[in-house]
C-alpha cells in the first residue's frame, strides 16, 4: 500500500526508465572503483532532486516527472567522488529549480538541469571539485568492500587529462576503456559508456546524429589542432576517452528535452557541441 502510493505520485515515463537502466552498470562500476560513498552520494542527491520537484509540482498538483532521476543520477556521475554531500546537495536543488522548474517543469526547460546542477557547483566550489580525487581500485572486490577509496591531490596527477596537461604523460588506453583510472564518478569506464550509447540508440532514445555530430566536430579539430603542434592537445583518440567526452556525448548532448528536434538541427548541434568540446 506505502509504494502503490508512492508511485502515485510520479509520472510515468518508460522513456526515462530506459536511460536509467543504461546507467545501472555505470552505477555498478562507480562503487568497484570508488567504493560505496559514490552510490550514498547518488542517493542523498536524487532524494533532493526529487523533494525539490516535488516542491513544485505540488502547487499545481502536478505530479513528478521520472525525469528528475535520470537527472540526479547523471549530475553525481558528473562529480568526483569525494565531492562534500552538502555541495552536491545545493548543486542539485539548483539545477531542478532553476534549469527545470522555473521554465514550467519536464517538457519546458530549455537547460539540461544536471548540467545546470554540475556548472553551479564547479563556479561556486571549484576547489572541492578541482583539488582531491579518489585513486581508483582495481581486483576483487574493490571498492565494494570499502566506504570510499584513497584520496590523492590534482597536483599529483590524479585525473588522466591532469597528467597528460602536467607532464605529457598517458595513461594507458586499456585503463581508460575499463575504466581503471581517477576521475568523475561515472565517466572512468569508457567501454561501459558506448555500450550504454548502442543501447540507447537500439531503444531508440537517443539520437545518433547528435552523438555522431560530436564525434566529428570533436575528433576534426582535436586532430587539426594535435597535427600542427599543439602540445597541449593529445591525439583525438585519447581525448576521446577521456575527459567525460564519452559521458556528455551520450547522456547530455542527447536530451530530448534541450536538444534540437530535427534531423539536420542534431547533426549541426552535435558538431558545435564537439568542437566546443
Amino acid at each position: 500500500m506505502f509504494t502503490d502510493n508512492i508511485m502515485k505520485l510520479f509520472q510515468k515515463q518508460n522513456m526515462m526508465r530506459t536511460v536509467i537502466i543504461s546507467l545501472i552498470p555505470l552505477i555498478f562500476s562507480s562503487i568497484y572503483f570508488f567504493g560505496w560513498r559514490s552510490l550514498i552520494l547518488m542517493i542523498v542527491v536524487t532524494i533532493f532532486g526529487v523533494a525539490t520537484e516535488y516542491v513544485f509540482e505540488k502547487k499545481n498538483n502536478k505530479k513528478v516527472s521520472e525525469a528528475v532521476f535520470v537527472t540526479c543520477i547523471l549530475y553525481t556521475m558528473t562529480l568526483p567522488p569525494t565531492t562534500p554531500y552538502w555541495i552536491a546537495v545545493l548543486g542539485i536543488i539548483f539545477g531542478v529549480m532553476f534549469g527545470k522548474m522555473v521554465f514550467g517543469g519536464f517538457g519546458r526547460n530549455v537547460f539540461n538541469p544536471a548540467l545546470v546542477a554540475r556548472a553551479f557547483v564547479y563556479v561556486s566550489f571549484p576547489a572541492p571539485l578541482t583539488i582531491v580525487w579518489s585513486k581508483a581500485m582495481n581486483g576483487f572486490p574493490g571498492g565494494f568492500a570499502t566506504y570510499i577509496t584513497e584520496g590523492i591531490e590534482a597536483v599529483s596527477q590524479a585525473t588522466p587529462m591532469l597528467l597528460f596537461r602536467d607532464s605529457g604523460q598517458m595513461v594507458s588506453k586499456l585503463d581508460l576503456l575499463l575504466g581503471n583510472v581517477s576521475g568523475s564518478i561515472g565517466e572512468t569506464s569508457a567501454i561501459l559508456i558506448i555500450l550504454a550509447g548502442i543501447y540507447l540508440i537500439y531503444k531508440k532514445v537517443a539520437s545518433w546524429q547528435t552523438m555522431a555530430g560530436c564525434f566529428i566536430g570533436f575528433v576534426g579539430l582535436s586532430t587539426i589542432l594535435h597535427y600542427i603542434g599543439m602540445p597541449e592537445v593529445p591525439h583525438p583518440l585519447y581525448g576521446v576517452l577521456t575527459g567525460g567526452f564519452l559521458f556528455g556525448t551520450i547522456f547530455m548532448a542527447t536530451d530530448p528535452i534541450s536538444s534540437p528536434k530535427t534531423v539536420e538541427g542534431r547533426w549541426v548541434y552535435g558538431i558545435i557541441i564537439g568542437i566546443v568540446t
